[in-house]
């Protein structure tokens, strides 16, 4: 079996962070591309350098930044791209509702990229299994459609965040607001934002009536009595769908959503949402996610060096 080498960039990671478990998820992927038999490079300089896999904790913001992690980010995936290598990208995980102090340390995983259109989620063959050991982990199933409750639920992605595309948060929500009420006009509506956002109490204001800011913690909270989510493209539309609530994208290249396929597209139907099977899409969504026993062992290293 040929050697791969993979290299970890520490200097990804934001220089005044204090989240333990982001040196540690490269920790672990050394530690297990090492038990594997293969050469794993912990990397502590700005510059960047050939490997068969560059391990990148968080992703580069769209419009390039300037910080430094960031730009030793972007270069990494660059030269992968170059060299016709891959980048291992290291995102949230999509089950984070569930739990979100996360204490077996899932994450999803995906080569190249952080949308389904342009990553790789590891999702050509499909093992039934690895949902039900996620399901057993995590104590989360698919719930029944549900086919009742009263508010309208929107989340929010992080202003300025890479995934919405340059896209105003703000003029997102006003804009659907008013879409909404083309075709909903007396439902409550309650707004959920991001809670990474710090920023966001400064700038977001509501105007309308009947429409309420969220001040739950958690978001299965506001999950309670919800009749359908809306949001742009993220995380918490998964997290809608496993707990049985219709979610509806406004992207308008749905295909960026990893509820792409079972989410709604329409607003015109929050009325009357479309409820598919879900099964085969909760199988595939569970192929990219991986927790630190998996990745300290080996187990996910040598299931992501089949796709090299």
């Amino acid at each position: 079996m040929s050697k791969f080498t993979a290299v970890a960039y520490y200097k990804g990671i934001p220089p005044n962070n204090n989240n333990p478990e982001k040196p540690a998820i490269l920790d672990n992927f050394c530690h297990g591309v090492r038990s594997v038999g293969d050469i794993a490079v912990a990397h502590q300089a700005m510059d960047v350098i050939p490997c068969d896999v560059a391990l990148i904790q968080g992703y580069v913001h769209e419009h390039g930044k300037q910080a430094p992690h960031l730009q030793l980010r972007q270069n990494a995936i660059e030269l992968q791209k170059k060299n016709g290598k891959r980048s291992l990208i290291v995102d949230s995980n999509l089950f984070l509702y569930a739990n979100s102090a996360n204490p077996l340390h899932y994450l999803r995983y995906s080569f190249d990229g952080v949308f389904p259109t342009t990553g790789f989620y590891f999702d050509q063959d499909v093992d039934p299994t690895r949902w039900q050991k996620i399901s057993r982990d995590l104590n989360i199933s698919l719930k029944p459609w549900r086919t009742s409750g009263n508010h309208i639920l929107i989340c929010l992605q992080r202003h300025g965040g890479w995934s919405m595309g340059g896209f105003s948060v703000i003029d997102w929500l006003n804009q659907t607001i008013l879409q909404i009420r083309q075709y909903s006009r007396k439902r409550p509506i309650v707004v959920r934002a991001h809670p990474g956002d710090k920023k966001i109490k400064t700038i977001l204001k509501i105007h309308h009536k009947n429409v309420y800011l969220s001040t739950n913690e958690k978001l299965v909270d506001d999950f309670r009595n919800a009749w359908a989510t809306v949001v742009y493209n993220s995380s918490p539309s998964a997290a809608s769908l496993i707990q049985g609530i219709p979610a509806f994208l406004t992207d308008p290249r749905p295909e960026n959503s990893q509820s792409c396929g079972i989410a709604n597209i329409d607003l015109s139907k929050i009325e009357s949402p479309e409820m598919p099977d879900r099964q085969q899409w909760i199988e595939r969504l569970s192929m990219c996610h991986w927790k630190f026993d998996e990745l300290r062992s080996g187990e996910a290293w040598q299931f992501f060096r089949k796709y090299i």
